[in-house]
């Protein structure tokens, strides 16, 4: 995926000022920044959710804007926040992704079941989404992005709200996935998680891109959380709060 001056204002807002950045083919690629720094709002006109104001998006050279369909045939979505069709259950979430998308229900059939035994959502097949746990939800939100076979994943915040054991199922299987051939890009605020996780980062905040490239390029010598500091500011310095002190 390449981005390239995309531009969004929200009245007086500008929430993203002129992003640039290239998500290489096979990476793991995070995109991190304070909240409020433009990451949805990037991410959701690079994936066709919301239309910029100026600039543009290619998923292996098509235009997201240009060729809506055809580059959605190759991308998968888990958008933050974005409620889902909860009143169906699991498999029956699954199984309508994989319908949307024009699939055969023989391969859905197929696809969902493995996809359910992937996320450890077996048991739980037949329960009601608005009744999942957020880390079960996270998990069939991501059988749906997947189902299609996507060359490109595009998950927002996949891990707020997620358990432990939740998460690290989700990291192991996004690690297959990129093993396998694909792309994925996350966003996150959690620093040590993207550079556990990633191969690529960008930081960003107030809706411009501070550094990008490989997470050695950008930390340097530094740990990312500090390099993200130094570039983000806001570490606040000055008198600790005496009155907190037992001793």
């Amino acid at each position: 995926m390449s981005m390239r001056g995309l531009w969004k204002r929200f009245g007086e807002k500008i929430a993203v000022a002129g992003v640039n950045f290239d998500v290489p083919h096979g990476s793991f690629y995070g995109l991190v920044g304070p909240n409020g720094a433009g990451k949805t709002t990037a991410l959701s006109m690079a994936t066709g959710l919301l239309r910029p104001d100026f600039g543009t998006a290619h998923i292996s050279g098509v235009d997201v804007w240009q060729q809506p369909a055809e580059a959605k045939r190759i991308l998968g979505v888990l958008p933050d926040g974005v409620r889902l069709f909860d009143r169906l259950t699991g498999a029956q979430l699954i199984t309508y992704a994989g319908l949307l998308r024009g699939m055969d229900r023989e391969t859905v059939h197929a696809r969902t079941e493995d996809l359910l035994v992937a996320m450890d959502l077996s048991d739980d097949r037949d329960k009601y989404v608005v009744d999942y746990s957020a880390g079960m939800t996270k998990k069939v939100g991501l059988a749906c992005a997947m189902i299609h076979a996507p060359k490109l994943l595009v998950l927002d915040e996949p891990f707020e709200s997620v358990d432990p054991v939740s998460a690290a199922n989700i990291r192991d299987i996004l690690h297959g996935y990129v093993a396998g051939g694909g792309s994925v890009i996350v966003s996150s605020h959690v620093m040590d998680l993207v550079q556990r996780m990633c191969s690529h980062v960008a930081i960003i905040s107030n809706g411009h891109v501070l550094a990008d490239g490989t997470v050695d390029e950008v930390r340097g010598s530094q740990s990312l959380e500090d390099r993200f500091v130094d570039l983000v500011g806001g570490r606040k310095e000055g008198e600790e709060l005496s009155w907190l002190r037992h001793s």
